[in-house]
């Protein structure tokens, strides 16, 4: 028995952390105790020694001195300010009073403000609610289907995982060992790319179902003509002077991300204060926030680093390089296989746990097969969006649950009883949009070149640097 245990160490270990996993353990407890357990079990068996846990220390200290992981409180501070502030609020009823005169303008507005508020806060959660909660009531209000209504909002909301500054591609960077910078310039088109692909898909629905979406009445176009034009200046300069400072900065080369985030936080408790919302209570709910997501991140790390370590002293990393090494396909092969794995495993673990459990395995290989790993964590960046989308464990899905009306409802305009919403519509509003990111998944396999990774995601040769040392006069 304790033979085939040794033998079987590695698959038994990534067997015990699925079980568990599959029972609704804590992520992190399950990565550290699974890790401890059998480090234990191979220190009885003698196929590890004692001093292989001294190592422990030291990587978690190294987990709290890295400077890149410091990005991902700051922009989830920005997104949590910028979001309490009322910007998307204003932004999505300029926008919305913009596109009001076109079929389905509302949705339009919801995509176009989903994808702006992406590029500024970079927290799905706070995109979904405020825009849950601002543009659902209205596209109700004015007969928009509850399935459309409901899909837009919560994959216009997912936006902020792909495009910059995505707190995924924070984590996915610092997993790959890549730059954060070159990572976010990679993903700008595909992010870009996947939002017009949600208004193609909306016309669509315009054209078949006109019903669906349809066009605001003119009584509800409160502003025309030189009003609106002021009123949209007014509302899009304040995000676009901040994307350019987060995103501009970093892009151009002037801040690491790090310094951006900083940067974008200051920049959106300017904005708060500007519009006169910046309290104390606001302050706290955003500091409250930020610590409890960044304290998950960062245990989920730990137990992922305590996990890591003795599942590559049992040689689990070679037991994954070989099991997806020997694919039929070589590269296209091993793509096909990984993506179709994230994608069902999206259904049960979401994009951070994603990122620390099976990122760390699958880099190796990319690697040896010739991948570029920027290439690579943008592929998976817009595989992992899925999992915010998928049903029924989507946590978009559950973000404008929460805020969607239950029952029915008196609607303040117009006074009229209106129904509410099933989670059935939520959940059949998502599918749509879900194919949609495999689709988006499909492209950038078929044409690699709208992830433009340039010169930062290729390694140096370390065989062809020769250093030639100068003679020594004596």
């Amino acid at each position: 028995m304790s033979s085939f245990v040794i033998a079987n160490m590695a698959p038994l270990m990534f067997g015990a952390l699925v079980f568990f996993l599959l029972c609704g353990y804590p992520v992190a407890f399950a990565l550290a105790a699974n890790g401890i357990a059998f480090g234990l079990l191979g220190i009885e068996l003698g196929l590890l020694t004692p001093a292989l846990f001294q190592a422990l220390p030291e990587r978690v200290f190294g987990i709290m001195r890295n400077d890149t992981l410091l990005a991902i409180p700051f922009f989830t501070f920005m997104g949590l300010i910028l979001e309490r502030s009322g910007m998307a609020e204003e932004l999505l009823d300029t926008i919305g009073q913009l596109f009001g005169p076109l079929r389905g303008g509302l949705a339009y507005a919801v995509v176009f403000v989903g994808a702006l508020l992406a590029a500024t806060t970079g927290v799905v959660a706070a995109s979904v609610i405020s825009m849950g909660l601002i543009s659902l009531p209205i596209m109700l209000r004015y007969g928009y289907d509850r399935r459309v209504a409901t899909g837009v909002i919560a994959a216009s909301g997912t936006l902020a995982q792909i495009i910059p500054p995505s707190l995924v591609l924070i984590v996915l960077a610092d997993q790959l060992g890549r730059s954060v910078g070159a990572m976010y310039e990679a993903a700008l088109l595909p992010g870009l790319v996947l939002t017009s692909l949600y208004a193609v898909y909306i016309f669509g629905v315009t054209m078949v179902y006109p019903k669906a979406a349809p066009a605001l009445p003119k009584e509800a176009r409160s502003l025309t003509g030189l009003t609106l034009a002021r009123r949209v200046v007014v509302s899009l300069l304040p995000p676009l002077v901040l994307i350019f400072l987060v995103l501009g900065t970093i892009f151009v080369g002037i801040a690491t991300p790090t310094e951006g985030g900083a940067m974008g936080a200051t920049g959106a408790l300017i904005l708060a204060l500007a519009k006169r919302k910046l309290g104390w209570g606001l302050l706290r709910q955003a500091m409250d926030t930020t610590a409890k997501l960044s304290s998950f991140v960062l245990f989920i790390l730990i137990g992922s680093t305590v996990f890591g370590l003795v599942f590559r002293a049992v040689n689990g990393d070679l037991w994954v390089e070989h099991l997806l090494t020997g694919l039929p396909g070589g590269q296209l092969g091993f793509l096909i296989v990984v993506n179709i794995m994230v994608f069902l495993l999206a259904f049960f673990l979401d994009f951070f746990e994603l990122a620390f459990i099976i990122v760390p395995l699958l880099a190796p290989v990319a690697e040896k097969l010739g991948i570029d790993l920027i290439w690579f964590g943008v592929l998976l960046g817009i595989n992992m969006q899925t999992s915010f989308m998928h049903p029924p464990f989507g946590f978009a899905l559950f973000y404008l649950r929460s805020v969607a009306p239950r029952g029915a409802y008196q609607d303040r305009v117009t006074g009229k009883m209106t129904e509410g919403i099933t989670t059935g519509q939520i959940y059949w509003g998502a599918v749509p949009f879900v194919i949609i990111q495999i689709v988006m998944v499909c492209l950038v396999l078929l044409f690699p070149d709208l992830v433009s990774t340039g010169d930062k995601g290729k390694d140096l040769d370390l065989k062809n640097i020769q250093i030639e040392m100068p003679k020594a006069d004596y």
